[in-house]
């Protein structure tokens, strides 16, 4: 391995480090959401993987349908998180298209990070 490569891959692992940060900045700010129970019950996540909001209809405060409720809940939480992670997953892949693409790809697996 040369030193020039050495030096252009140190430089794109900054460039790359950098937009990272910018993607994780951009990420706190947008939301997702995801309803059960026919929109009965909606979470709100944003993309850092956070719970933001629950909307609970007023027809499901009952006491009588406690469980309901609750099962609810945490299958809109789910569905909203899992869409989190998925924008997460995305925006990043944009923000690091092309940036280890041939020789700093190769310099990865050299170095035993990249496969």
């Amino acid at each position: 391995m040369q030193l020039k490569d050495m030096a252009g891959m140190l430089k794109q692992v900054q460039e790359m480090g950098k937009k990272m940060e910018e993607v994780q900045r951009e990420l706190a700010k947008k939301t997702v959401s995801a309803e059960a129970g026919g929109g009965m019950v909606k979470a709100i996540a944003n993309g850092k993987h956070e719970l933001v909001k629950i909307e609970i209809e007023k027809d499901l405060l009952n006491p009588d349908e406690q469980e309901m409720l609750q099962d609810l809940v945490v299958a809109a939480v789910n569905k909203a998180l899992a869409e989190s992670a998925r924008m997460a997953q995305e925006e990043i892949a944009k923000a690091t298209s092309g940036m280890l693409s041939g020789g700093g790809l190769n310099m990865l697996k050299e170095l035993g990070l990249g496969g």
